[in-house]
Parts: C-alpha cells; structure tokens; sequence
C-alpha cells in the first residue's frame, strides 16, 4: 500500500531541486524529507531522484510519476475546497442521546426553539437509559447525569441533579401518617434486583417499607406514584412538571450525580453542534432551580 504522505514530499523536492529547499517550502526538516522520498523509492521499487551539480534531478521514473501526482494533487485540493466551510455552516445532521425522561419533559421545549432558529439543522435523536459512545462516535452530543466523566470528551458541567423520595400528595396524606418509624406500612415502587436502589432504600428513612412490584422503566415509576401506588426515587424536577408530586417529608436530596452536556472532542469547531451544545446550556442553565430542587 503507497504512503499517500509521501506525494507532498515528491512534489516537494521535484518543485525545489533539492531536500533543503523542499523541507524549507514544507516546514519540515531535511531529515524527514528524506526518509518520506526513501520509502516511497522502496515502496515503488525504483529511484525516483539523480544527484546532480545542482542539486536533485527527476530520474525517467520520477518523471513519469509527476504528472499522476500532480493530478492527484489538484485532486485533493479540489475536494479540500469543497468541502471547506461545510462545518461553519448552521446546518446539517447532529446527533443527540439523552435519557427518555429528560428529552420528553425538558428538552423538548428547548429543542423546539433550538430548531426553530436553526432549520436547516436536522436532528437525530436516541433515547435511552443506556449512555451512548461519545468515543466510538456513536453520538455527537449526550445530556448525561453522573457522578463522574471519562474518556475523550469536552464538555459543560450545569449543576447538580437532585435525586428524591417523592410520591403523589394523596398517598403521603393517606399513608404517612400512620406508617411505622422506618417505613412499615408504606410501599416502594421497585425496579427489580438492582444493588443500587436496594442500598438507596436501606440508606433512606424507610428500609423496612415494603417494596413492590418489579418496573425498570422510570417513566412507569413517575407515572404509578402520580397514581398514588407508592414511593419512588425521582429526579428533583418532577414536582414543577407534575406538581401532584411532591418529596415525601422526612427525606434528602442525593446530589451526587451533575447533569453535563458533552461532545466528542473533534466537534468542537463544527459550528452547528457548538451552536447546540451552547443552546443548551444557556437554556437549562435557566431551568437550575427545577433541576437542583
């Protein structure tokens, strides 16, 4: 296979007569110059350069391979300026993940504005509680809750995102009253055996509550508590979307997750996902209250 890096180098030293002047018109150094010509010489199989009084001169073979690399040249360049500024532009495809609960209720509207002062922007959406590759390009922008970020990824961190006991006011009216000092007689929404919430149940003041049910969509979870069917664990934002909801008296917000909006490291001179990374940032920024509760 041709070391394609080698060509600027041939065009180089065929332009300049010599490795010095070649390294000087390239910005690079006489050295390197010569190793690029030396491979391609053992690629091809061939000598490609004669040294003369004057410097170096096309071998036959040299000169029956500038004009191909000349026309690749202007090839590339071609398609160099074709394609230079499509990235400035604000259009085109981006890639959005997000988990199900944030997009339906908060960034739907947001997105609507978004898109309406950017239509020729298309969005592609993924909804998942299972976080996208922002490394192996699976996604070009992720609105991600967690406790820490790794990997190849820029970013901005919003604030932290509150985690609550809520349930409907009908039930902590109903039931509250008369439960036990650690939770007997109330119910838990569960997800099924997932370690995590089992310990965020014996840390909180109800462990002894019994736990019901196996449900391992959130959305089910928000939409059973509004129904009055028990307690859940929530983010902090439901009450000012669902004001039926409201955190059971007694509990703590857990805050040690942070909601970030991230992007592979590449994009960020792609205007049209800077314009939307910094979107959303400004306009959740203003939603903080709800997110931190």
């Amino acid at each position: 296979m041709i070391d394609w890096k080698s060509l600027p180098a041939f065009l180089a030293v065929a332009r300049a007569g010599s490795l010095r002047g070649a390294a000087e018109a390239q910005g690079g150094t006489h050295a390197t110059l010569r190793r690029q010509i030396e491979g391609l010489e053992a690629q091809l199989g061939v000598t490609l350069f004669r040294r003369s009084a004057g410097g170096l001169e096309l071998s036959a073979a040299g000169r029956r391979l500038l004009p191909q690399a000349l026309e690749a040249e202007a090839a590339l360049r071609q398609g160099f300026n074709a394609v230079r500024g499509l990235d400035s532009a604000a259009s085109g495809r981006i890639r959005l993940s997000a988990d199900p609960m944030t997009a339906h209720y908060l960034l739907a509207p947001v997105l609507g504005e978004f898109l309406a002062l950017y239509p020729e922007i298309y969005l592609e959406m993924r909804l998942s509680y299972e976080t996208d590759s922002i490394e192996r390009g699976e996604t070009d922008v992720s609105i991600r809750h967690v406790r820490e970020v790794s990997g190849d990824v820029v970013g901005r961190k919003l604030f932290p995102l509150s985690i609550g006991v809520f349930a409907a006011r009908s039930y902590i009216d109903r039931a509250l009253h008369d439960a036990g000092p650690r939770g007997e007689g109330l119910t838990w929404l569960g997800y099924g055996p997932v370690p995590e919430l089992e310990a965020m149940i014996a840390a909180s003041p109800f462990p002894r509550a019994r736990v019901r049910h196996a449900i391992p969509d959130p959305a089910m979870h928000l939409h059973l508590a509004r129904a009055g069917a028990g307690m859940s664990f929530l983010a902090a934002w439901v009450p000012s979307v669902f004001p039926e909801l409201q955190r059971v008296p007694g509990t703590a917000l857990d805050q040690s997750r942070a909601t970030w909006v991230l992007m592979h490291g590449d994009l960020r001179r792609v205007a049209r996902v800077r314009l939307l990374v910094d979107f959303l940032y400004e306009s959740l920024l203003e939603r903080r209250a709800d997110f931190i509760g």
